[in-house]
C-alpha cells in the first residue's frame, strides 16, 4: 500500500534543513508581535485622547459655572427680578447758585421712568447720571413703573445755597 508522505516535517531535524520555511516562520512572529506592539500604542494614544477631551469637558463645565455664578452675582446686585429704585442720589447734594450737580437713578425692571420736575431726559436703566443745575433748592422725585403698571418712586432735595 501506497501512503503520501506528510507534508509537515516531523522532527526537528527535518525543519532545520528548509531555511525558507524557518525564515518565514521567524518574520510571522515578528510581523504578530509588531501588529500586538502597534494596537498597545494605538490603545494608549486612543485612551490618552479621551482623557484629554475629558479634561478639556471639564474645564469648560467649570468655566461655564463660573461665569453663570458670575452673572448671577451681577443680575442680583442689578435688583435680580424684582421691580424696585436701586438707587437716587446727587453728588454734591448741596451746591452753590449757577453750580450743576450729578444726579444718578438706576432702577430694575422698570418699562418707564419718569424725573419731576423734568430737569432732564430720563429712561430706564440700571446705572446712569445726568447733569442738573437748579436756581433753588428743589425736591427731585423719581417714578418708574414696571409692566404690570406699579409704581415705585424715590426723592433727594439738592440744596442751593
Amino acid at each position: 500500500m501506497l501512503t503520501n508522505p506528510s507534508p509537515l516535517p516531523s522532527t526537528g531535524s527535518e525543519r532545520s534543513k528548509d531555511p525558507a520555511a524557518g525564515a518565514k516562520r521567524r518574520w510571522t512572529i515578528f510581523g504578530g508581535v509588531v501588529l500586538i506592539l502597534l494596537g498597545y500604542l494605538a490603545f494608549v494614544f486612543w485612551t490618552r485622547s479621551q482623557d484629554n477631551q475629558l479634561l478639556m469637558r471639564e474645564r469648560a463645565e467649570k468655566a461655564a459655572t463660573e461665569q453663570k455664578e458670575e452673572a448671577e452675582k451681577s443680575f442680583e446686585s442689578l435688583g435680580g427680578s424684582d421691580f424696585k429704585i436701586l438707587a437716587f442720589y446727587a453728588s454734591p447734594p448741596i451746591i452753590s447758585k449757577g453750580e450743576s450737580a450729578n444726579m444718578c437713578y438706576g432702577v430694575s425692571n422698570a418699562n418707564s421712568v419718569s424725573l419731576d420736575p423734568p430737569e432732564a431726559s430720563v429712561w430706564p436703566a440700571a446705572a446712569r447720571c445726568m447733569t442738573v443745575t437748579p436756581k433753588k433748592t428743589t425736591k427731585y422725585v423719581l417714578t418708574a413703573v414696571d409692566a404690570n403698571g406699579n409704581k415705585t418712586a424715590a426723592d433727594l432735595t439738592i440744596t442751593v445755597k
